[in-house]
């Protein structure tokens, strides 16, 4: 898809991964309608982005019903880049209720529901791409992450599924899956130091697979060194032997 003309809606626009998404798509002439909590950090984004005609829908995605709000208000979206999320680092019972649900809501059940939303109007056009941000935890699960990679698998899971679904009426369905980002991510946030030897991949990268993956309608990029891809697949595929080699075992 060619992105000049084209109507983005981006969730997530305030985050460092955010900005770094917005700016090679407004680059490229598309016209963004930016969400996430924050209003006057949307307006600030909104002025310093190339083109014009960018918008800002202030959306807290963990509430009941926001992911269809924020569609009806973003109106006929060419593209969804489905980016906003929530961190989690600790044991899972640690978690209460509420936060395991608010982590559900806005890493998984969110992006399927503006999907669902936007997905028939897509489908009439013929026309429309679908952006999933997960993460390489989805495939390499490590301790202390179970509900965060959960969500991440979840979203993978029902991005590839959803391809395959949507594949015959002109709708592409793309997955990003960044690994240990520098200078933004949930792991930058969380204040972590990425495992030693494994390299981290910059916010514009993660940009530039997103631009890739709608203008080539990528089925998944991963975003990181090549050791952190093929660790996180050998993982994906022998976890228990992963598992012992973090653990010092093996």
């Amino acid at each position: 898809m060619e992105l000049a003309g084209k109507t983005v809606l981006l969730t997530g626009a305030t985050g460092g991964l955010g900005r770094a998404i917005a700016a090679p798509l407004a680059d490229r002439g598309a016209t963004l309608v930016l969400s996430s909590r924050k209003a006057a950090e949307l307006d600030e984004l909104a002025l310093a982005l190339a083109g014009e005609g960018h918008r800002r829908v202030v959306c807290d995605l963990a509430e009941e019903g926001a992911a269809e709000r924020l569609a009806a208000q973003a109106g006929e979206a060419d593209v969804l880049v489905a980016n906003a999320g929530l961190g989690a680092n600790g044991r899972f019972e640690d978690f209460d209720a509420d936060e395991v649900a608010r982590l559900v809501r806005v890493n998984l059940e969110a992006p399927m529901r503006l999907a669902r939303a936007l997905a028939p109007a897509m489908r009439e056009r013929g026309s429309g791409q679908l952006v999933f941000i997960s993460s390489l935890a989805g495939k390499a699960v490590s301790g202390r992450s179970a509900l965060y990679s959960a969500t991440k698998a979840g979203l993978r899971a029902f991005a590839l599924g959803l391809r395959q679904d949507l594949v015959a009426d002109g709708i592409g369905v793309s997955v990003v899956c960044p690994g240990f980002i520098r200078e933004a991510g949930m792991f930058h946030d969380s204040g972590r130091e990425p495992p030693a030897g494994l390299g981290t991949a910059s916010p514009e990268e993660v940009g530039e697979a997103v631009v890739k993956a709608i203008e080539h309608d990528r089925a998944e990029i991963d975003v990181a060194p090549v050791q952190q891809r093929v660790g996180a697949n050998f993982a994906h595929r022998f976890p228990h032997l992963a598992a012992g080699v973090a653990r010092g075992r093996l």
